[in-house]
């Protein structure tokens, strides 16, 4: 019974999403469900934390059917800390979306876009199930549709073009590669696939291979990795800022977390291609994604190519498959998550004060709003990796896995691309809060309200940092399954 537990961050926001769709012009009330709704998936979630901390996996399959034969949901650690970051970061953007989103978009399905879009990221997140995964893509795909063209300005609904173009063929291709896998191995569900792969010799490795290369394609071009973060940049510019939050600090990373578990469940032996292909490309996106963070002067857009840098610096750890990189990487990808999500909130409040996006349009926003100017400070540290914020933990153990596995020049390159992070954001810092007062400042937005939510995304970001020792053991647990397979295997089919 317990283990229906795991259905819960998946339950809870559907539930609460349809509920929503009853009241669709009734602002307050979407608003206080909406609230509530993310309160209690809080709280399941630090509750399923805690139970798979003393307990172990936890896995339901449903419609009583044994696995594999049945659609299993896993909870492990990775997934159940992930769907817990995930919580966290949508209580702030609902908070901030109060005083920021505007009631035109609340009155058209805005809340129950958002609700529905976090039950794809967490079904994604917790599905056993190769097939399913692509179902839980498609719901997260449906909402972020609706959220990037809610408000209908031209720039929204070219982005949304390109948008929906590019992922139209991503799963396309996804779901080539599925047939084509479950071609080799007969089953869908993924613990019962890495089984089969590793009995797979002959000419039909090279197939195994062919399979790893596409699966890269497809989850690279929702992570944004290179060649194929080109729709990013434009599609990410155009919706509004708590929208630009849940996509910059959640949907990359369904890519990341996608790429994660299948490399480390079904290809952690493709050393002789895939594994350095991946290697390969994620440098090659760090290093384009500091070319862009440093070129720009609009913050989206120096925010934007950041993520491409830890889409990067996350996805080169993976590749070199040792604990100490995989720890590295979780422990980078959740701080990530918070991180990102606080400096997009950050901005929206300096565009919301200056009217502006581009840093050359404004300046002298310290002697105004001394507040702001510090928190951006401290969030920007936290980006770039500086001690004794989370950015540090994870960059150190990244850097440390990859001189350990004699990757000298990933290491050297994850390394300056922190000190290339941290120039961009305090290009920003310096440019537009100090100086000469320059620009109109539009002082009479509800400040305090709209601060109160990115101040509690950076408490919790610095505390994770601050608090990492505390955080070792759940970091622990959850890289156990990916450097060891048989450990998820055994949780889902008791074998």
């Amino acid at each position: 019974m317990m283990s229906n537990l795991v259905l819960m961050p998946i339950l809870i926001p559907a539930f609460g999403a349809v509920f929503l769709l009853l009241f669709p012009r009734k602002v307050m009330i979407q608003r206080t469900i909406a609230v509530i709704t993310s309160i209690v998936l809080i709280l399941a979630n630090i509750y399923l934390v805690y139970y798979i901390y003393q307990h172990g996996i936890l896995v339901v399959t449903l419609g009583n059917w044994p696995a594999p034969f049945g659609i299993s949901i896993v909870g492990d650690m990775l997934a159940i800390l992930l769907v817990t970051t995930t919580s966290l970061i949508l209580l702030s953007v609902l908070l901030y979306s109060f005083y920021s989103i505007g009631k035109p978009r609340e009155k058209f399905l805005y809340y129950p876009a958002v609700l529905f879009l976090i039950v794809g990221v967490n079904g994604s997140f917790l599905t056993g199930d190769i097939f399913n995964l692509f179902v839980f893509f498609e719901v997260m795909l449906m909402a972020s549709y609706v959220l990037l063209v809610l408000g209908g300005t031209k720039v929204q609904l070219k982005a949304t073009v390109k948008y929906l173009l590019i992922n139209v063929v991503g799963s396309a291709f996804l779901v080539m590669s599925i047939a084509l896998l479950y071609s080799m191995v007969g089953t869908l569900n993924m613990a019962d696939i890495s089984q089969k792969i590793a009995t797979i010799d002959g000419g039909n490795t090279g197939m195994i291979t062919v399979v790893a290369v596409l699966f890269l394609f497809v989850f690279g071009l929702k992570a944004g990795i290179f060649p194929l973060y080109f729709w990013l940049p434009g599609s990410y510019y155009a919706p509004p800022i708590p929208v630009l939050a849940l996509f910059g600090g959640l949907l990359t990373k369904v890519g990341v977390y996608a790429l994660i578990r299948v490399y480390t469940l079904f290809f952690y032996n493709e050393t002789d291609f895939a594994l350095p292909l991946l290697s390969t490309l994620a440098l090659i996106t760090i290093v384009l994604g500091v070319i862009g963070a440093i070129s720009y002067n609009d913050m989206k857009t120096i925010m934007i190519y950041n993520i491409l840098i830890a889409v990067g610096v996350i996805l080169f750890s993976v590749s070199l498959m040792t604990r100490e990189a995989m720890t590295g990487a979780i422990f980078y990808l959740i701080h990530d998550m918070l991180i990102k999500g606080t400096l997009f909130l950050t901005i929206g409040i300096i565009i919301a004060i200056t009217g502006y996006s581009s840093i050359q349009k404004f300046s002298g926003l310290m002697s105004v709003k001394p507040s702001l100017g510090w928190t951006f400070f401290i969030g920007a540290l936290g980006l770039a990796g500086i001690p004794p914020l989370s950015g540090f933990i994870g960059k150190l153990l990244i850097i440390e896995g990859s001189f350990g596995a004699k990757h000298y020049v990933g290491g050297i390159v994850v390394l300056i691309s922190s000190l290339f992070v941290l120039l961009s954001m305090i290009k920003i810092f310096s440019k537009g809060f100090w100086g000469e007062k320059k620009g109109t400042f539009k002082l009479d937005i509800p400040y305090r309200k709209m601060m109160f939510p990115v101040l509690l995304l950076l408490v919790i970001s610095v505390g994770y940092g601050i608090f990492s020792e505390a955080m070792y053991p759940l970091i622990d647990k959850a890289v156990d399954p990916l450097v060891d397979p048989s450990i998820y295997i055994q949780a889902v089919l008791g074998e």
